[in-house]
């Protein structure tokens, strides 16, 4: 009765219900007979920080909109080919346009920079680029960490910005499913929605060089096969250095901007992008980023009238409590 009298305390009215997404996707995972050792690990985590107390309860809030990308994600095994044919996944047209723009010629041929790099690769730029892809999920959490410690609404910001990305992600996947590189070069010019996820042959290498199958688990597990536009790999890295960039030294902004430039170019020469997907998903960071300044600079200037009365007045003896009002003419 004490825990359920602290936690009520914590979180007052529909506030109770903010772990339901996580409860929901492991009771899915279990309905359908998958559930894995990474299921319990969110469970867990989120009801850990929802109940333990106050400075949890921040961290929860902040990192709220990720999780629920862990969730989105794993649930979209769900609606993998929803609205996908083998008429519409853009494959042959999409990498001509690729040839058009930033083709090469190999061999007396039109050609793609992933054709010269399907042959001409190396150990050093197989496993140079493996460490982005490798890597990107923990340089996310890291990234979060570190704004959690010195600048929580920039963290929030961050979050949120990540939310909204990887769902224009997702939609974009179904609205023109694209075919990457690596499927190219597997499998030609023939669509075949039943084609299991694949790590591509790059990373295949890097699996077979460490006797391990890190990537092929982590990438033959991916739910849209067809999802190579944006590149999102490159939209993250990008969301990092931007909305990092204030609240990092200039040792974290080096490794922020050479994390981009390797994860960009990584998605090249792995295979798994075609260069127009890379210039889509640092244009949908953009976008993303530039309209939560514009959400925030509203909320600033507006926020509080949406509020409701008695809502103003607390955050009102609150501001004047920690001192921020300033002084109003008379």
């Amino acid at each position: 009765m004490r825990a359920w009298r602290h936690v009520r305390a914590l979180w007052p009215g529909w506030a109770l219900a903010l772990p339901l997404p996580y409860l929901g996707l492991a009771a899915l995972a279990i309905a359908q007979h998958r559930l894995r050792w990474d299921h319990v690990a969110v469970v867990l985590a989120a009801l850990a920080l929802f109940t333990i107390g106050p400075r949890s309860k921040k961290l929860f809030l902040g990192v709220y909109p990720c999780g629920l990308v862990a969730v989105l994600y794993d649930t979209m095994r769900t609606v993998e080919n929803v609205g996908l044919t083998a008429g519409n996944v853009h494959l042959c047209d999409l990498r001509a346009v690729e040839a058009r723009l930033f083709g090469i010629t190999l061999g007396g041929r039109p050609a793609t920079l992933h054709d010269w790099f399907f042959i001409h690769h190396s150990p050093a730029l197989d496993l140079l680029c493996a460490i982005p892809y490798g890597a990107f999920l923990f340089v996310i959490v890291a990234t979060a960490v570190v704004l959690f410690v010195r600048d929580y609404p920039r963290m929030l910001r961050f979050s949120w910005c990540w939310l909204v990305l990887n769902l224009a992600g997702f939609a974009t996947y179904h609205i023109y499913p694209a075919a990457p590189p690596w499927y190219f070069h597997a499998r030609g010019c023939v669509v075949d929605l039943s084609t299991h996820a694949s790590e591509g042959a790059a990373l295949a290498r890097v699996d077979a060089r460490f006797s391990m199958s890190y990537f092929a688990g982590m990438y033959g597990r991916a739910s849209d096969i067809f999802g190579a536009m944006p590149s999102l790999h490159c939209a993250y890295a990008l969301l990092i250095l931007v909305v990092g960039w204030g609240a990092f030294g200039w040792p974290l902004r080096v490794a922020s901007a050479l994390f981009l430039a390797v994860m960009c170019f990584g998605a090249v020469y792995l295979d798994h992008h075609w260069i127009l997907d890379v210039l889509a998903g640092l244009l949908y960071c953009t976008v993303v980023v530039a309209g939560a300044r514009v959400a925030t600079a509203l909320w600033a200037a507006h926020g509080s009238a949406l509020l409701p009365r008695t809502t103003r007045s607390e955050a009102l003896d609150r501001d004047v409590a920690e001192g921020r009002t300033s002084s109003a003419p008379g």
